[in-house]
């Protein structure tokens, strides 16, 4: 019995393959030039390798078959497109707007959000009032704050510090997004506070290992896995964590009688700052707008907690990166870091000695630099969609079904659109360079209707980081940027621990 079930499998699953393969999506799909293959496992052994060779592996692979290749695994497709054309019809269109399912790798932290499932318009109406510049002002004086304690924590050792940066930035950029997002200080938290970050930093790590593996895609497979048991401990952390807080919120704003839920009105939480349960409610959080939508729709806890997990993660860890990166740059380019330092002093000056939201726009050549900065080092270069129909690319038809990977990291590097693509030049984007310039050969934050709804907080906060590390440090490198390996992962990430040395500044 047991034999007639397994060769019964075995024959549907070469029919479907016999189908996939040489029916009419097989064919338009086998058109598409790619690295050599293997029959049935494609490219799957191809990609078994370091992930610091998996990104090797797809830089060479994108230049050499530019601009479009495909990779495939048994009965699965992945068409990667570089040239802007191709990139605006698929990240520009509403046809082509479901993320991959790829993503189900995420749903065990963030469920089926803004992030990762068909309910992202829904969720992108309710949370766009956040990123309003009456809210992102009160957020600004957050990241204001964890920048000075950054700043503060390299003063008080004394002397020229060597750093490892990303995990040093991590700190203060997770606590920013925990106040900003939840409206809870993490450092109010005791012991608690590093179970949570170390909680975040493993969930991460356990997603690519599952992501690089085809045969763990299957939530069964992977739940028996000692990574599966060990990613369910997590979210006992990060779930309970996230299902507290939302729980003391709405308690405290049914003490008060939802008045603090009113947005077009913030004079009242301006009148006094005092703490219920560890909350301030002087500042609206993200989870606040959150809860006032769930007066007037459907929305649940587990909804609410499915946003707050993802801004917990997209808030922090790309931000992160973000803003080593652009340190290495500045560390990198003497004349290019005194620019930056000079209009920082200047503006600060205009200001009292202070940064303001007012202060942060003002620092327009910062905000060049680092848009040069994301053009080379893009946080979050994978991103992957599903073709909701045929699609007609330059060279290629791309049949509906195929996971399509927008190559972000190649189309910002692409001598085609960027002369000496190399070269760090912030003169880049001065308003007589980006004027005729593709508007998708640029695309840090992606583009269209599903872009990156917190570009302008992501901003912000890579000034007010940056800002006052440049006004109190002289920045060199330990590390070069050129010796420094990347990896396959969900952002870009470095291999190894990348270090830096600030050495301070003495005003008269």
């Amino acid at each position: 019995m047991f034999i007639n079930i397994s060769l019964l499998f075995i024959f549907i699953l070469s029919i479907y393959y016999y189908y996939v393969h040489y029916g009419k999506k097989g064919r338009l799909l086998h058109l598409i030039p790619g690295p050599p293959s293997v029959p049935i496992f494609g490219h799957v052994f191809l990609v078994q390798v370091s992930t610091v060779e998996q990104w090797k592996l797809l830089c060479t692979v994108s230049d050499k078959y530019y601009p479009t290749f495909k990779l495939w695994g048994f009965i699965e497709f992945t068409v990667s497109i570089r040239h802007p054309d191709d990139l605006e019809k698929i990240l520009g269109s509403t046809k082509h707007i479901d993320k991959s399912r790829a993503y189900s790798v995420l749903h065990p932290w963030f469920g089926t959000g803004l992030l990762t499932s068909v309910k992202w318009q829904t969720r992108r109406k309710i949370l766009t009032p956040a990123f309003h510049f009456n809210i992102l002002n009160q957020f600004v004086d957050i990241l204001i704050k964890e920048s000075d304690c950054m700043t503060k924590s390299l003063k008080d050792v004394g002397g020229t510090v060597v750093k490892d940066l990303l995990p040093f930035i991590s700190e203060y950029t997770l606590n920013a997004i925990c106040e900003t997002a939840m409206g809870v200080s993490l450092q109010k938290l005791g012991e608690f506070q590093q179970q949570y970050r170390n909680a975040i930093h493993e969930i991460i790590e356990l997603i690519v290992y599952r992501a690089l593996k085809p045969w763990f895609l299957s939530d069964f497979l992977f739940s028996l896995s000692p990574q599966g048991r060990k990613q369910k401990k997590i979210l006992k952390i990060l779930h309970g964590f996230t299902e507290k807080v939302i729980a003391e919120r709405k308690l405290y704003h049914e003490r008060t009688g939802n008045r603090y839920l009113n947005l077009e009105d913030d004079k009242e939480t301006k009148e006094e700052d005092v703490e219920v349960f560890g909350i301030k409610k002087k500042r609206l959080a993200m989870l606040d707008l959150l809860i006032a939508a769930s007066r007037e729709s459907s929305l649940t806890d587990l909804d609410m907690r499915e946003e707050v997990d993802t801004f917990m993660f997209e808030g922090h860890d790309t931000t992160a990166v973000g803003i080593m990166f652009a340190l290495l740059l500045l560390a990198e380019h003497k004349d290019i870091q005194e620019r930056v330092r000079v209009e920082v002093n200047t503006v600060m000056q205009e200001n009292g000695g202070k940064l303001t939201m007012k202060a942060l726009q003002n620092l327009s050549y910062l905000e060049r630099f680092l848009k040069e900065a994301l053009r080379l080092y893009p946080s979050v270069f994978l991103i992957l969609r599903d073709a909701a129909e045929d699609v007609k690319l330059h060279s290629y038809v791309v049949p509906a079904g195929t996971i399509i990977h927008p190559n972000i990291y190649g189309v910002n590097r692409d001598p085609n659109f960027w002369p000496n693509p190399e070269v760090f030049d912030p003169d880049r984007f001065l308003p007589e360079n980006i004027r005729n310039r593709h508007p998708y050969s640029y695309l840090p934050f992606s583009a269209g209707p599903r872009n990156c709804i917190g570009q302008r907080f992501g901003l912000l906060e890579l000034k007010a980081m940056i800002a006052p590390l440049v006004h109190n440090f002289y920045l060199e490198p330990v590390e070069h940027l050129k010796d420094i390996q990347l990896k396959a992962d969900i952002i870009l990430r470095p291999s190894h621990p990348i270090h830096m040395r600030f050495i301070p500044i003495s005003y008269k």
